[in-house]
């Protein structure tokens, strides 16, 4: 599977794409924004030990973020699970070299349609914090829309954060 546009592809990972999750990845700015389970720092052997765990994947939800050919960034898809196994949620990041360029809203654009079109999901979801303008002018570009506030619903960096539930439906 590779998907296209004119900012990016998101494609599979590949085992030599761990350097350059580790060269984009290795930044504070990018984990204060993402969930714990994003390490920091982030290493080459973490880049590694990820691209392995998504190449076992049965059915691939993790993809790279690919410009110019090389993985900046990344963005997978969280099924849902019993009476919600016809939704996901969305997580992503891109190298701070990227941003500002349309790269992300680009590769949300691209999961998105994928996940209505080849998985047969019929909504995906992202929940950034609130104070990730960033996140959330991307979800917004790409058609998300904002349901609701999360009042106090995360700890960050041991910090009690807001974040806000964004959707899309497909079909």
């Amino acid at each position: 599977m590779e998907l296209r546009s004119a900012e990016c592809i998101v494609r599979p990972y590949r085992p030599e794409d761990a350097e350059s999750l580790a060269r984009h990845g290795n930044n504070r700015r990018i984990w204060l924004n993402l969930r714990d389970r994003f390490p920091h720092p982030f290493s080459v052997e973490d880049g590694a030990a990820y691209i392995a765990y998504t190449l076992r994947e049965p059915v691939p939800l993790s993809f790279a973020i690919d410009v110019g050919g090389e993985a900046v960034g990344g963005i997978s898809l969280h099924p849902g699970e019993d009476v919600e196994r016809y939704g996901a949620e969305l997580g992503y990041w891109l190298g701070e070299s990227m941003w500002g360029r349309g790269v992300t809203t680009a590769a949300v654009r691209l999961v998105t349609a994928y996940a209505f079109a080849e998985r047969g999901l019929l909504r995906v979801f992202a929940l950034p914090f609130t104070r990730n303008a960033a996140s959330v002018r991307v979800l917004e570009k790409a058609g998300y829309i904002r349901e609701g506030h999360l009042r106090g619903s995360a700890v960050k960096d041991g910090e009690l954060l807001d974040q806000y539930l964004y959707a899309k439906l497909g079909g």
